[in-house]
């Protein structure tokens, strides 16, 4: 408007300038006040017209491409089809590459993850076969796919090497009998009472699940707990709960199973990541200690309505442990070294130390932790293999899927399937779901334990929900913390746990009846844990 009033000004001064003055003509002077008069009604019209432009095409373009809810509310099916059909095909001639890239990406994760449910592939075949497959498919080459590898190879490179050695270094420290007098203590503590006793199993399993394997842990603490908690009639289910979930808060450590993927992901050293949740890890214990509490006095009064109990013999029920240990999970005593208990501790205790300190890298210190352990508890060279070759197997699988998942990652990574699915997620979704994807999926976490196993969380969840949160502004850290922390506290009531199956041969019990047990307490606790990491900033909002 001020451009056509300049306009306006500017004719009114070339007309005085190109004529005489009116004064000397009278008759001109009327000519010029009507022609004066019709460019006013003119500016006025275009004035209107200009503004009518303006707002009829703000409201068609609002119509046509953003109100989606004018669509709904004014259009008739018929058109409301076709102009969502006319804006996809839009969209997708804009972004085709990207939609093919995502579809080739999405096939390649959820036949990975379908295969891995179905128990058709190994892991290590999935990650790495299927991958290649659907970069061929994208019309990457060879070469390519080689360079992918590599970079994804290493990325995780240094979670590999700490896993090996924290297995080796803690298999040693289990067959030195590190933890046996610490786990023998606490039964006898417990002195037969049944809410005690509960809270000495959460204890126990978290000390016994230092060593971050779940088979370890429930052979440890099921045959040491199990004739106990029949000689109270305590449920064996109470049992597998406590153990399972203070075991799950252990789990957080850094050279367990769930953190050791999630940093294989964000390609990140392991402890780094786990030491802002020891805060956590503290506070969920202290929680858990509450929770067995409250089930420890649950399960009393169950058992007082099924048969008065005075007092137990807990030495009679002690005694009873070697009588119900399986042939197959008696120790070679020949291997424990009573007399080097605390110095195995101190060992322990300062490796740890190491790895919250940070000063060396967390493969390092296990490396050299192993090493001592090894001099200190069998100088004889012979007996030194020995041990490395007993916990191999273990450290050999956990370090060859890791391995795959870096394939995995750095063929969907450098084929940049990821970012378009992360991208063309956040063009489906509605716009106030995506920035709280991951919170989304952590609260669902433990249900989802019932759909997908481990690594098809960590491996296929994981970086698709990652990518697209952060896309937003949420910290890569924060949208882990919350998915980890969400899922983890569900790691043994997931059917497609094989260390759950050893903890339900062990103790006698059914995976339904397990889930349905443990299933609201679990992830009721689970979800605790997630307003408190919130509430202490290691989850971001």
């Amino acid at each position: 408007m001020a451009a056509l009033s300049k306009y306006n000004t500017r004719v009114q001064n070339i007309y005085a300038s190109t004529h005489p003055p009116l004064s000397s003509h009278p008759k001109r002077i009327s000519v010029v006040h009507s022609l004066m008069n019709n460019m006013n009604k003119m500016n006025l019209l275009n004035n209107i017209y200009f503004i009518s432009t303006i707002c009829f095409a703000i409201f068609f373009y609002g119509i046509l491409i953003k109100l989606t809810f004018l669509k709904i509310v004014i259009l008739s099916p018929k058109m409301k089809a076709l102009y969502l059909m006319w804006d996809f095909l839009t969209l997708f001639q804009e972004r085709k590459n990207s939609f093919m890239l995502s579809l080739i990406g999405l096939a390649t994760i959820l036949t990975i993850v379908i295969l891995l449910l179905k128990g058709k592939l190994s892991p290590i075949i999935g990650l790495v076969l299927i991958p290649v497959l659907g970069a061929l498919l994208a019309g990457f080459s060879m070469t390519e796919i080689g360079s992918f590898f590599s970079e994804g190879i290493e990325s995780v490179i240094n979670v590999v090497i700490m896993f090996i050695f924290s297995i080796l270094f803690f298999g040693v420290m289990q067959d030195a009998g590190l933890f046996n007098p610490l786990i023998n203590k606490m039964i006898a503590i417990s002195k037969g009472n049944i809410v005690a006793i509960a809270v000495a199993t959460v204890i126990i399993a978290a000390i016994a699940h230092l060593d971050g394997s779940g088979a370890s842990t429930f052979l440890i603490t099921i045959p040491a707990l199990l004739p106990l908690y029949k000689r109270l009639k305590m449920s064996p289910y109470l049992l597998l709960l406590l153990v399972g979930t203070s075991a799950s808060i252990l789990n957080m450590l850094p050279w367990a199973g769930p953190l050791g993927r999630t940093a294989a992901v964000l390609g990140m050293d392991p402890t780094a990541l786990w030491r802002p949740l020891i805060p956590l890890q503290i506070i969920a214990l202290v929680l858990l200690i509450g929770v067995a509490v409250i089930l420890g006095f649950r399960e009393k009064r169950r058992v007082l309505k099924q048969k008065e109990i005075e007092g137990a013999d807990l030495e009679a029920a002690v005694t009873q442990i070697d009588a119900a240990e399986p042939p197959q999970q008696a120790k070679d005593l020949s291997l424990a070294r009573p007399k080097l208990l605390w110095v195995n501790f101190l060992l322990t205790f300062g490796m740890i130390g190491m790895l919250v300190w940070g000063i060396i890298p967390a493969g390092f210190v296990f490396m050299i932790a192993l090493s001592i352990a090894l001099l200190l508890n069998y100088p004889n060279v012979n007996d030194q293999m020995e041990r490395i070759k007993a916990h191999a197997p273990n450290a050999l699988l956990m370090a060859s899927i890791i391995l795959a998942a870096g394939s995995f990652l750095g063929i969907l990574s450098g084929t940049e399937m990821l970012d378009s699915i992360a991208v063309d997620m956040i063009t489906i979704l509605p716009a106030f779901i995506v920035p709280y994807l991951h919170l989304i999926i952590g609260a669902f976490g433990v249900p989802l334990e019932l759909l997908l196993n481990t690594d098809a969380y960590y491996f296929a969840l994981l970086p698709v929900a990652e990518q697209v949160v952060t896309s937003f502004g949420v910290d890569s850290h924060s949208a882990a913390y919350a998915m980890i922390i969400g899922n983890i506290i569900g790691t043994f009531i997931s059917p497609f746990s094989p260390a759950l199956w050893l903890a339900l041969g062990l103790a006698g019990g059914e995976m339904g009846k397990h889930i349905r047990y443990s299933f609201l307490t679990v992830w009721g606790f689970s979800l605790v844990l997630m307003v408190t990491a919130i509430l202490i900033g290691i989850i971001t909002i």
